[in-house]
């Protein structure tokens, strides 16, 4: 198994505009339940904490194996949902980890990512 987790910030003038882009994202990623082989596991949840440091939302997930992961990247499915993340996310990190390789000391890996503008 592996997990993948990935943290966004949103675009947004008001709060209204950006918990607007925060619901289409959740239910973007909820729409693939059920669609992508391999997919065990899939939970979106939004930061409610509003301190300044925080993520917006997160996305967690579990897949069946790495291959599997690597599947659900060019999915088209998850492709469509990319897309729309395009024109609201303005910054983006993530986690992907094998359970087993945290517990032996090795280092998950991680990717971040500004998005301009």
């Amino acid at each position: 198994m592996i997990k993948h987790i990935v943290m966004w910030n949103v675009r947004g003038n008001s709060a209204e505009e950006k918990q607007e882009a925060l619901e289409q994202i959740r239910q973007c990623f909820e729409g693939l339940r059920g669609r992508i082989p391999g997919l065990l596991h899939l939970e979106v949840g939004i930061d409610t904490s509003r301190i300044s440091y925080a993520c917006d939302i997160v996305l967690y997930t579990e897949f069946s194996s790495v291959d599997a992961l690597e599947a659900y990247g060019v999915h088209p499915e998850h492709e469509r949902v990319k897309t729309v993340l395009i024109g609201l996310r303005t910054e983006r990190h993530q986690v992907d980890y094998q359970p087993s390789a945290t517990a032996s000391g090795e280092r998950p890996r991680v990717a971040s990512e500004a998005v301009p503008g």
